[in-house]
């Protein structure tokens, strides 16, 4: 065999190893757990009822309240909403759950209060809201066998688990749709302002003025003078 043919049968070798590692089904690579085991971002309502008297709540209903206006501060979007009884009672107990959940941290202007007809005799007040869930399909398709890799691919249930774990740990389910866009605020301002710099190619920390860098020379621990 001489020369030629030898680099002929390594190069097609190179790209037979090549085509069975990165193989593809209608253009979707196999081994893309993010388009295998995607996460699906749901809105899901939560509520919860309580009953209300001039003398207070009970201590389980206090309980939940201070759950649902917690979990509203952790995980709620928009407002946070004080459904009460249609009835003479119902000015005075929105106006009681309403203080006590801008005591327990929730802003004024995040509370939107209404009143529900009575159902089957429930005079409890409704307060709920709206939180986002990062939802997958669950793992463990072992169809396939294990043992026969003669194809090269990837197990259904590749990535599987990773894409699981991501949606446990996200803070905020929203942020797999879509970037938060920049507030008002001096930090989202500073933002723009060092992405600017990074989309130009150009340095994005800020400059130091000389009086910093004097400072930072004579700080204890500078290594100026040690």
């Amino acid at each position: 065999m001489n020369k030629q043919v030898m680099r002929l049968a390594a190069l097609s070798a190179v790209l037979l190893a090549g085509s069975c590692a990165a193989p593809s089904n209608d253009g979707v690579p196999f081994a893309d757990a993010v388009a295998s085991h995607p996460i699906t971002v749901q809105p899901d309502y939560r509520a919860v009822k309580l009953s209300f008297s001039g003398a207070g709540m009970m201590p389980e209903d206090a309980a939940k309240l201070d759950g649902v206006a917690q979990d509203y501060l952790r995980r709620g979007d928009g407002s946070l909403s004080i459904s009460s009884p249609e009835g003479p009672d119902s000015t005075a107990a929105i106006s009681y759950f309403g203080e006590q959940l801008v005591h327990m941290g929730v802003p004024r202007s995040h509370i939107i209060v209404g009143t529900h007809p009575v159902s089957d005799g429930d005079r409890r007040v409704e307060i709920g809201f709206v939180a986002y869930v990062a939802h997958t399909e669950p793992c463990g398709d072992w169809s396939e066998n294990v043992a026969d890799t003669g194809s090269n691919l990837p197990m259904p249930d590749f990535g599987c688990s990773v894409q699981h774990n991501v949606a446990a740990m996200v803070a905020d389910p929203r942020d797999l749709d879509q970037a938060r866009r920049l507030d008002d605020s001096p930090d989202a301002t500073r933002r723009a302002v060092v992405m600017g710099h990074y989309e130009k190619g150009e340095v994005t920390q800020a400059d130091k003025h000389t009086s910093d860098k004097t400072d930072e020379q004579s700080a204890p621990g500078s290594g100026i003078g040690n």
